[in-house]
């Protein structure tokens, strides 16, 4: 005989009970945990079929597993979306409806056991791939529900489309694409699946399912803004080319908590009138140069020139949130109206921006040049400097030509007159090499505030950047005759300064 029948509560919270005590539950162990026979199982069948179609249970067939309300099932298709503060990958479930299922729960993919190769073994899965996942239930794991071990790699996800959101009555949506080889191939966006945009909006979407006849599936990812906007041109370009635009919140709460370095390991050169000169709209300086004749009686005519670059070093750490993300971004990316750092503000903006009159750390190589141009020697420091002057290029050579502002006036004769002389023995030493010198036209659009052009101009060649290129190159390449690079710090690869500003990690020179 038959028990009777319980309450769907109750189904429901064994399930539950079931899958958090990591068991499979099924029509058999529910019809076996209830005594439930005969008209029972009929009963159960019906039930569980009801529920599934109510999104209660999450299962996807009376004959497999029932999962409980808000788990996942035991083998998910996923996309690998990034890399956690840890290092460690993590995916989303594919198929996830925000606005009905709340924020995708992420998943953290097991790293295999051993690296020798297998006949059967699943690659290692990359950004944007899609992978079959057989999930395990994790407890007490931080910001994770369930780990994932990968089964197959399906492959690359469909690339993100651009395109003007079009809203229509029944809530769902069209999308007109942006990019002029789609244009009359529109994507339609069911209800559910358009997120928080509004009609005329530029948005990002995932193109989910595509059928012979009519427009594919598409879900809203990301919300961009108006096209009307002037910010729409830049927008399209980040996304279109995947440049990572957002810092994970870990990487900022680590930026904030940095603190000014000061003098502890490093020589104190702030009485030396080292000086930025860039372009009068730079938003950052990071190298600052000096120069005097060399009072050494044995080097007639010749010049100490000193060069400085930021310390990134000092608070971009080996391992840290700081460095991955920049290795993850390379450099930096401009735009005409927004530039998207490689650091956060607090570090390219501040604190590695050697701005006038304020103690920053760097790292400076001190040439002697000889009077034909040549290198007599060179060495390295760790310093902390502070920067005499900002000027841009129009204001240097201004004042190097007489005609200078009040600032340029200042620093004519006892720091920029001797960087000029530096620079003509380096010039020579340059013609005499004979290399490729591009005098090249520079032109500079205005735009107007809607991001349309309103006209353009064109730049003067400044000879600063000349002067000082010229003696970057020399540096790098006289110091690559001595065994070690000019940009890397000789001592160890993690101390490099300029190790998160590149995308490859610096080796350590052989002869430091």
């Amino acid at each position: 005989m038959s028990a009777p029948e319980p309450s769907r509560e109750a189904i429901l919270d064994f399930i539950d009970a079931e899958r958090e005590a990591g068991r499979e539950v099924g029509r058999r162990e529910i019809a076996k945990a209830f005594g439930l026979s005969g008209g029972g199982k009929i009963w159960l069948k019906r039930l569980l079929k009801d529920l599934e179609e109510e999104g209660e249970t999450g299962g996807d067939g009376v004959d497999r597993p029932v999962h409980p309300r808000g788990a996942l099932p035991p083998v998910l298709l996923c996309e690998i979306k990034g890399k956690d503060r840890d290092g460690d990958a993590y995916g989303v479930p594919l198929e996830w409806n925000e606005a009905e299922q709340g924020v995708a729960p992420r998943i953290l993919i097991e790293r295999p056991r051993e690296f020798r190769a297998k006949r059967h073994a699943a690659p290692a899965p990359a950004f944007g791939d899609q992978v079959l996942l057989k999930l395990t239930r994790l407890k007490g794991v931080e910001g994770y529900a369930y780990s994932g071990r990968v089964l197959k790699v399906m492959g690359k996800g469909k690339a993100q489309v651009l395109g003007i959101f079009r809203a229509m009555p029944d809530g769902s949506g069209r999308l007109i694409p942006i990019d002029k080889k789609a244009q009359g191939r529109e994507a339609l966006i069911p209800k559910g699946q358009t997120g928080d945009a509004q009609d005329g909006d530029l948005v990002s979407v995932a193109l989910r399912r595509e059928t012979r006849f009519g427009p594919p599936e598409a879900q809203v990812k990301e919300r961009l803004g108006s096209l009307k906007s002037e910010r729409a041109v830049s927008l399209i370009a980040i996304h279109a080319h995947g440049i990572p635009h957002v810092f994970q919140p870990a990487t900022i709460a680590e930026a904030e908590a940095v603190r000014p370095a000061g003098t502890a390991g490093r020589e104190d050169w702030r009485d030396l009138s080292l000086i930025t000169i860039d372009p009068a709209d730079a938003k950052d300086h990071d190298d600052a140069v000096h120069a005097a004749p060399d009072g050494d009686p044995d080097n007639p005519g010749g010049h100490v020139v000193t060069v400085a670059i930021a310390d990134v070093a000092a608070y971009v750490r080996p391992g840290s949130a700081l460095d991955r993300e920049a290795l993850e971004r390379g450099n930096s990316v401009y735009f005409p109206d927004r530039v998207v750092p490689m650091l956060p503000e607090r570090i390219s903006n501040d604190l590695c921006s050697l701005r006038e009159g304020e103690d920053r750390p760097a790292l400076a190589v001190r040439l002697i040049l000889k009077a034909d141009g040549s290198k007599k020697s060179h060495s390295f420091h760790r310093i902390l400097m502070r920067s005499a002057a900002k000027l841009s290029y129009q204001q240097a050579q201004a004042a190097i030509d007489g005609q200078g502002d009040e600032k340029g006036a200042a620093v004519r004769d006892t720091i920029l007159m001797p960087l000029w002389a530096a620079y003509g023995v380096a010039a020579r030493a340059r013609d005499a090499r004979q290399p490729l010198d591009l005098d090249l036209p520079e032109r500079k659009l205005i735009l107007k505030a809607d991001g349309s052009v309103d006209r353009w101009r064109r730049r003067r060649r400044w000879r600063r950047p000349a002067a000082c290129w010229s003696i970057a190159a020399m540096t790098n390449r006289r110091s690559r005759k001595s065994g070690r690079s000019a940009r890397c710090w000789p001592r160890s690869a993690s101390s490099c300064p300029r190790r998160a500003c590149c995308a490859r990690r610096c080796s350590t020179a052989s002869s430091a």
